[in-house]
């Protein structure tokens, strides 16, 4: 039995999809509401209802599971010994999806790395075996762009040094492998796409699978702080979404480890967002 935690995210659910295409494990899935997900689990897939801060449904979730998927969907650790302890307690294996940013000298200033590093530290000392997947920039995260696209044509945002950003389906792809294949226990992968991109490049990928023009608007990191400070967003989630901006620097990082596991090269961002052009229309 596996136990997908964040099944129905953004990588969650290729993973899900992925590992039904497999059938060679029972799939549990933790889910916020049953009922608003039901249709979104493919069949088969068990759903358990509740959140990582509800010890009684996590418990739940875990009887009879040997490995686990954990994605962390908060932007502290507060709440990771308890789950931790949970976890270690009833299953063999835990697969993370971490970043590439752990273990590098930028982990101590920026809170996404160092948030990811400390839940990888605390997953060393629980007796599970570990596999780590670490990735770069995920792809979907410009869907938060979409909005602005389909209103004014122009993406307003800090200038992010240039990542080799990842498609979701590829590291659900990579996740159903190694939950499956005991040769990854205790490894690290680094996950990425097949080229540095940036920003406005993103914005030109969207562009041409729309076919129609868009631009990129560099918005300084203060007037974006004070912005998302008026709107009413959290102060640590504002310093978590900026210090891409702030203190992360260009990239030259390129792996062929998605190549490597699935088979198959990793895709390009062009491609996800030629796939994905309906959700910015």
């Amino acid at each position: 039995m596996i136990l997908v935690i964040g099944a129905t995210g953004k990588v969650g659910r290729h993973v899900v999809d992925r590992l039904t295409d497999l059938g060679t494990h029972q799939v549990r899935a933790l889910v916020r509401s049953r009922e608003s997900t039901s249709a979104e689990m493919p069949i088969g897939v068990e759903t358990v209802e509740g959140s990582l801060t509800d010890p009684a449904a996590l418990d739940a979730a875990l009887a009879d599971v040997d490995t686990v998927l954990l994605m962390w969907p908060f932007l502290t650790t507060d709440a990771a010994p308890a789950v931790l302890d949970s976890i270690g307690q009833r299953a063999r294996r835990i697969v993370y999806l971490s970043s590439v940013g752990v273990g590098t000298d930028e982990e101590r200033h920026d809170p996404i790395f160092a948030m990811h590093a400390e839940i990888e530290a605390r997953i060393s000392r629980t007796g599970l075996i570990p596999t780590i997947l670490r990735s770069d920039t995920i792809a979907s995260n410009t869907l938060g762009w979409a909005e602005q696209i389909r209103a004014t044509g122009v993406v307003k945002g800090p200038m992010t040094a240039p990542t080799a950003v990842v498609d979701p389906r590829d590291l659900g792809a990579v996740a159903a492998s190694v939950l499956t294949d005991d040769a990854h226990a205790g490894q690290t992968h680094l996950l990425t796409g097949p080229q540095v991109i940036s920003r406005p490049e993103q914005v030109d990928a969207i562009a041409s699978a729309l076919g129609r023009p868009l631009r990129f608007e560099e918005v300084p990191v203060a007037d974006a702080r004070r912005q998302m400070l008026a709107d009413g967003r959290p102060p640590a989630l504002v310093d978590a979404l900026l210090a891409a901006a702030e203190k992360r620097s260009r990239s030259t990082l390129i792996t062929s480890t998605i190549e490597s596991i699935t088979g198959k090269p990793a895709s390009s961002f062009e491609q996800w967002a030629t796939d994905h052009a309906t959700a910015f229309r």
